[in-house]
């Protein structure tokens, strides 16, 4: 009997006892192999370092009102992330997650077009088979047909344009280059259509997690999409919540593309799991629009900064710089592909095998030749996620890739501690797991 209010009602779900390194042990004893935690176990479940800040930062004041004090270790974390951020990002705004830090900015970039005399702008732009959250905001901002379909009648007015999808839409005899420019353009295009002077915000992931699983845009789409923006002056939010903090060998995913926004969210990874955390981090430009005008953000939460959370990730990103773990991501994550393409390479229900660091992603097919994807109706993510978990391996299967309904996928997130013998049990777990479900 459990008065727990569990995400599906008719599981029965074993008890997390500890955690050891990159394993999860249940009440029972049986270990898991963690490589499917939504990404944020990024140092694994007992690291001495972030235990050791927690415990100290309790003891020392565990909460004080953003209203009214700032605290050290939220002052210091903000100032390291701001160390390592891109381009002109210049302040930190700390909430309790993903879905609160993307509902920040998309509120935030409404507050700044406010104050800067601009009141018309009021449309965000984002991407079809995407996610960005659960609160209606971000809801409304993500493409996620699946998610979104019975929030539909009370969900935000906003629209969305093709993803960055390669493997997918690239069309015969068009190279990665030309197909990554037409992509983007479709932005200019929907700014177009909606009228320039109404669009404030262009919401997008570096590499698309959950919904398309580890799909990384095409050289140059990026570089096209920062100019689109800035010819329009809408603003670029990029949503780094799943594929930030290092998960792609870039402690923030959009260093690979070369590119910088003027808004940026991060969470999962940033505290590693031990506690919740998320951030928003925005330009100077934006902050210094606010200052000069009301001087007061209208939005907030209860838990923002918190000492204990702040105190917590300024541990992990320590971890993360100062072990170099970021850069070990990248080594790591090029082994794990090399691994997965060696076991499912020439499997003939595996698509395509793609991602970034140790984000990586398997697109399952019916065919492999023509990229038809299996029937909904078989609900193959979902039994792989189950057979996973009976051979001792938690990974992350999602159905719907293709357009909310078709297309099944697994995602792949080792911590970044993850040795190669890790990746071995990883491999041999899943193709078990893939045999139990798919024949072939």
């Amino acid at each position: 009997m459990t008065h727990v209010f569990p995400r599906h009602t008719k599981a029965q779900l074993p008890v997390a006892a500890k955690g050891d390194g990159v394993y999860l042990i249940d009440a029972d004893g049986n270990r898991y192999l963690d490589c499917g935690d939504a990404a944020v176990s990024c140092l694994g479940h007992s690291n001495a370092a972030v235990i050791k800040a927690i415990q100290d930062q309790v003891a020392q004041i565990a909460f004080a009102h953003s209203g009214f004090m700032t605290s050290e270790p939220a002052e210091a974390l903000a100032d390291l992330l701001i160390k390592h951020a891109p381009g002109d990002l210049d302040r930190v705004y700390f909430v309790s997650g993903g879905s609160e830090a993307t509902e920040s900015a998309i509120k935030l970039a409404r507050q700044y077009f406010l104050e800067i005399g601009q009141p018309q702008r009021r449309r965000v732009i984002a991407r079809k088979q995407s996610y960005h959250g659960n609160t209606l905001g971000a809801l409304s901002a993500g493409g996620n047909e699946w998610r979104r379909t019975q929030f539909a009648p009370i969900l935000i007015e906003m629209s969305h344009i093709v993803p960055c999808y390669e493997y997918v839409d690239r069309a015969e005899g068009e190279s990665s280059f030309e197909y990554g420019q037409r992509a983007a353009n479709a932005l200019e295009a929907e700014i177009l259509r909606q009228g320039p002077e109404t669009v404030m915000a262009f919401m997008a992931e570096p590499v698309v997690g959950a919904t398309l699983g580890a799909v990384t845009a095409v050289e140059g789409y990026f570089k096209r999409i920062r100019e689109i923006c800035d010819q329009y002056g809408v603003l670029l939010i990029l949503d780094e919540v799943m594929c930030g903090m290092g998960r792609t060998g870039h402690l923030f995913a959009c260093d690979h593309d070369g590119v910088s926004p003027d808004i940026l969210c991060i969470a999962k990874g940033l505290g590693a799991g031990y506690q919740p955390i998320g951030a928003m981090l925005c330009s100077a430009q934006i902050y210094k629009a606010i200052e000069a005008g009301s001087g007061f953000f209208q939005h907030g939460h209860t838990y923002l900064g918190h000492p204990v959370a702040t105190a917590a990730a300024l541990a992990v990103v320590q971890e993360l710089t100062d072990r170099d773990l970021v850069k070990r991501a990248g080594v790591m994550g090029e082994k794990l592909q090399s691994a997965l393409e060696a076991r499912f390479g020439q499997h003939p229900h595996v698509g395509d095998i793609r991602g970034r660091g140790l984000f990586r992603g398997i697109e399952l097919v019916a065919d492999r030749d023509s990229k038809r994807p299996f029937d909904p109706s078989l609900g193959c993510a979902g039994k792989i996620k189950k057979a996973a978990f009976e051979e001792g391996l938690i990974c992350y299967p999602m159905s719907g890739t293709r357009d909310g309904k078709y297309g099944d996928h697994i995602l792949l997130a080792p911590p970044f501690i993850v040795t190669e013998d890790h990746i071995d049990e990883l491999v041999g777990k899943l193709e078990a797991a893939v045999k139990k479900v798919i024949a072939g």
